[in-house]
């Protein structure tokens, strides 16, 4: 299944298989609770200052999978590997929410 990025949607390579991972709404309000957010502008301001914890990535990773149908939990994403290692999952969420929170685009495409 090929990711659809105007539905949200990113494709990565986790345990040696391509996935789609979606944040949605659901998935962001997971996140909410997991970080004790009051609003997405508190997700926005968290993620947005670029430093981002091992747990960090296990959650969001996890509320992505879990967007696009997938039935796992934390401990599972906490094993699994990710295509380039840390650095491709750090890519990963970096990518997961910029398709949910919208991108800077260019004024002329």
């Amino acid at each position: 299944m090929a990711a659809n990025r105007r539905r949200g949607e990113v494709e990565a390579v986790i345990d040696g298989r391509a996935r789609v991972l979606c944040l949605t709404l659901g998935a962001l309000a997971e996140l909410e609770s997991a970080f004790g957010a009051e609003d997405l502008g508190d997700l926005t301001r968290r993620f947005g200052s670029g430093a981002l914890s091992a747990r960090d990535i296990i959650s969001v990773v996890a509320a992505g999978l879990r967007g696009a149908g997938e039935s796992v939990d934390e401990a599972e994403v906490a094993a699994m590997r990710f295509e380039h290692g840390m650095a491709g999952a750090a890519a990963l969420v970096a990518d997961l929410l910029g398709a949910a929170f919208g991108e800077a685009r260019p004024a002329n495409p």
